[in-house]
């Protein structure tokens, strides 16, 4: 899968606040899966069909979607579940002091 080959909506300009509905979509999207099956316990390769370089391509993704957020090559390599990836996402958000808001 390329990045070419999405057909996401991206926001026109990144969100600053943290919707863990918002990542959820984004990573059923990518893969073209069933929303309902991105649970905190399911896993990228497993579950999903995702290699490293998936993992960092939809990384590169939510990077866009949120201001602010980093992603290094060592996350993507540590970051095997949604609920680590998540939890990534808000201690990002902890660190610079923003109100997350959570929709599940």
């Amino acid at each position: 899968m390329t990045l070419s080959s999405l057909s996401l909506t991206q926001p026109t300009s990144p969100q600053e606040d943290f919707d863990t509905h918002k990542v959820r979509t984004l990573i059923a999207e990518y893969p073209g899966i069933d929303p309902k099956r991105v649970t905190d316990e399911a896993h990228f390769s497993d579950e999903f069909g995702m290699d490293r370089y998936d993992r960092l391509e939809l990384m590169i993704l939510i990077e866009d979607a949120f201001t602010g957020l980093d992603f290094t090559d060592d996350d993507a390599d540590q970051i095997e579940v949604v609920g680590d990836l998540i939890r990534h996402i808000e201690g990002n958000n902890d660190r610079r002091g923003r109100k997350l808001t959570r929709l599940t």
